[in-house]
Parts: structure tokens; sequence; C-alpha cells
């Protein structure tokens, strides 16, 4: 398949969600290098404050009244996805997560960088006001 050929929206919900979550993690470890050096466990814990699955649907909620007919969509698709959520984490929210995460997969793989960023930029402005 060539590149003109792929199509996003041909992807299945959990292919979106596998890339999403190296998108969406790169965001934050990106957003936190910038913020200064730091010990690597430190940035890891820090880390883990971002890219969780309670903390992603708290992502989601922060930036739900900004997305398009499409995100939505999207997001709707990945967190109806049929992923299986560890033993310990709140299905509820890790179908959000997973949500999360296709949205994210779905816009990089789109080419929509500046949405992205925007979108993650709210998430961020949101955790840091709680």
């Amino acid at each position: 398949m060539t590149e003109k050929q792929f199509d996003p929206k041909m992807l299945n919900a959990l292919d979106l969600a596998f890339v999403g979550d190296g998108v969406y993690g790169l965001l934050v470890r990106e957003m936190l290098a910038k913020q200064g050096s730091r010990p690597v466990g430190e940035l890891h814990r820090m880390a883990v404050e971002y890219v969780n699955a309670t903390a992603q649907a708290a992502a989601y909620d922060r930036i739900a009244p900004m997305l398009t007919e499409q995100e939505q969509a999207v997001f709707r698709r990945g967190r109806n996805g049929g992923a299986h959520p560890p033993r310990n984490a709140d299905p509820g929210h890790y179908a959000k997560a997973t949500g999360l995460e296709a949205l994210f997969g779905y816009l990089h793989l789109c080419g929509e960088q500046q949405r992205l960023r925007a979108l993650f930029a709210a998430i961020v402005q949101g955790q840091n006001n709680e």
C-alpha cells in the first residue's frame, strides 16, 4: 500500500489507539523535557500522572466540548472498540482512555499536528488548573 492509498479511517479503533498511545506519551515526555532536566525516576513519576486510564479519562472530559463531530465519532469508536482493561483499571476510565488514544492516533495519522497540539495544550492547561 502506498502512502496515497492509506486512509486512517479504515483502521480499526484499537489500531488507532495503539498509535495514539505512543503519540500521547511522546507529547507528555516532550512537555516534561521542556520543563528542565530532572532525574529519570522523577520524570517517569510525572509522566504517569498524565498517562494512565484515570488521567486520560479526565483529559477527554476537558476537551470533549472542543471536538468536532468527526473527532467525537473517532473517540466513540475507540471507546467502544472492545479493549479489555487490566484488573486494576476502572472499565469506564479505561474505555475513555482508549477513545482518547484512538483520537490522538487518528489525528496524527491524518497529519493534523496543529490540532493535536491544541488539544494536548487544553488538556495540560486543564490539569494544571485543578
